[in-house]
C-alpha cells in the first residue's frame, strides 16, 4: 500500500481544498491518502465545513500561526518519516516551502507541486520566493490549466516542461435535475429567468460586477448567489443601493450544490482572477450553460458549443452576453463535454501516473 501525503495551506471551502479531498476520494486502490493542513485544527475545521467529517481520520492539522515558522519543517519531516510516505503533493507556495523541504530531507521519491493559478506571481516577492523554491526542491511541476502553465514559464523563468492536469469534478454527482423542484427546495421564484453564481464572496470573485450587470437586465431576470465571505455585507449594501432586493437571492453556504445548479437557467462566473475554476464544470455537468470571464484558465472549462466568455470587470458586456444567452439558449448540452474533458476520475488517474515511473513532462488528461 502506497502512502500519499497532500499538503494544503488550510482546509476551508475552496477550489484547492475540494481538489485535495477529491484526490483522496478517488485515490487508486493501492494508495492511502493523508491530507495535512498547515493552518487550523480538526474540530474547528469540521465545524465550519462539515464536508470534512468523512475524511477526519485522514486529516492532520498543524495549527500554523501567522509568519514564517521553520519548526513546521521538522514537524512535517517527522510525519513523513513516520508514515513512510511514497509521495508528497503540495498545493501552492506555503506548502511547497515547508513540505517540499521536509520531503527532500526525508528522501521521498516523488515530490509533486501543483499551481492552481499564476496571478499571485505578479507580486515580485512571491515570484522570487517561488522561483527559489522550485529551483532548490525540483518538484514535478503541475499546472491545472494551459494558461497557468504559460504564465508560470514567464513569471518563474522556468524552461523545463510543466505537466498539465486539468481540474475535474464528479460528473456522477453533478447531474441534471428538475428545475421546478430545485427552485422549490431553495424557495426561489419559479416564473423568472434565473442566473446563478457560486463561490467565495471575496473581491477577486467579482460578484459586484455581476450585480451591476443584473441592474441592466429585464425585471424578469433574477440572480441566485451561493457562498459567503468577507464582501457579503458590501454586496448586500450594493443590492440595496441598486434596488435589486427582490431580484437577488443570497443563499449562503450550500452543501447540496447539484440542486443549486439544477435550479438555474444560466451560470455566470464573474471572477477578476482564476486558475481553472470548478464551478463552471459543475454547472455544465448539470447541463446548465455557462458564461465566464476570460481570466486564468476559466475559458478552458467551457463547452465550446454552449459556453461564452467575456473580458473581466465589464458589467455592460456581461449584461449584453447574459441577455443574448437567455434569449437564445443553445440546444447543445454541455454535460457530455464535462464527462469527456472535466471528470475527476481522469484527474486522479493522471496524478497517479506521476507517482508511478517518474515523469516530468507531457499532458496527463483524458
Amino acid at each position: 500500500m502506497k502512502t500519499v501525503i497532500q499538503v494544503v495551506q488550510h482546509l476551508r471551502p475552496g477550489g484547492i481544498e475540494i481538489i485535495a479531498l477529491d484526490l483522496a476520494s478517488f485515490a487508486q486502490a493501492d494508495e492511502k491518502t493523508i491530507i495535512i493542513s498547515l493552518e487550523g485544527d480538526l474540530k474547528s475545521a469540521v465545524a465550519a465545513w462539515p464536508k470534512l467529517k468523512p475524511f477526519a481520520r485522514q486529516l492532520i492539522f498543524l495549527n500554523k500561526q501567522p509568519g514564517l515558522r521553520p519548526i513546521l519543517v521538522m514537524q512535517l519531516l517527522r510525519i513523513i518519516s513516520k508514515t513512510g510516505a511514497d509521495a508528497v503533493h503540495t498545493h501552492h507556495i506555503g506548502p511547497l516551502l515547508y513540505a517540499g523541504l521536509a520531503a527532500r530531507l526525508a528522501g521521498v521519491k516523488h515530490l509533486i507541486h501543483t499551481e492552481h493559478d499564476a496571478w499571485h506571481l505578479k507580486n515580485s516577492k512571491r515570484r522570487f520566493v517561488q522561483r527559489c523554491a522550485v529551483n532548490l526542491l525540483r518538484p514535478i511541476l503541475v499546472a491545472d490549466a494551459q494558461n497557468v502553465a504559460d504564465n508560470m514559464r514567464v513569471f518563474l523563468q522556468y524552461k523545463n516542461e510543466i505537466t498539465i492536469i486539468r481540474n475535474g469534478i464528479d460528473s456522477k454527482y453533478f447531474t441534471p435535475g428538475n428545475k421546478i423542484m430545485a427552485r422549490a427546495f431553495f424557495s426561489l421564484p419559479a416564473d423568472v429567468q434565473l442566473i446563478g453564481c457560486s463561490g467565495r464572496m471575496e473581491k477577486v470573485k467579482g460578484q459586484s460586477v455581476l450585480i451591476h450587470a443584473l441592474s441592466k437586465l429585464p425585471l424578469t431576470v433574477h440572480l441566485a448567489l451561493a457562498g459567503s465571505g468577507s464582501t457579503e455585507t458590501a454586496l448586500r449594501t450594493l443590492v440595496d443601493l441598486l434596488r435589486l432586493n427582490n431580484r437577488v437571492h443570497f443563499l449562503g453556504h450550500i452543501d447540496n450544490m447539484p440542486t443549486f445548479y439544477q435550479a438555474l437557467d444560466l451560470f455566470c462566473l464573474p471572477s477578476l482572477n482564476e486558475g481553472l475554476p470548478l464551478s463552471p464544470l459543475e454547472a455544465q455537468s448539470c447541463n446548465i450553460a455557462a458564461l465566464v470571464t476570460d481570466v486564468g484558465g476559466a475559458k478552458e472549462t467551457l463547452c465550446p458549443d454552449s459556453g461564452e466568455f467575456i473580458a473581466a470587470d465589464d458589467c455592460t458586456s456581461m449584461a449584453e452576453t447574459l441577455l443574448k444567452m437567455l434569449h437564445n439558449p443553445s440546444n447543445n448540452k454541455p454535460r457530455a463535454f464535462v464527462k469527456q474533458h472535466g471528470d475527476v476520475r481522469a484527474m486522479a488517474r493522471s496524478y497517479a501516473g506521476l507517482r508511478g515511473p517518474l515523469v516530468t513532462s507531457g499532458e496527463y488528461y483524458e
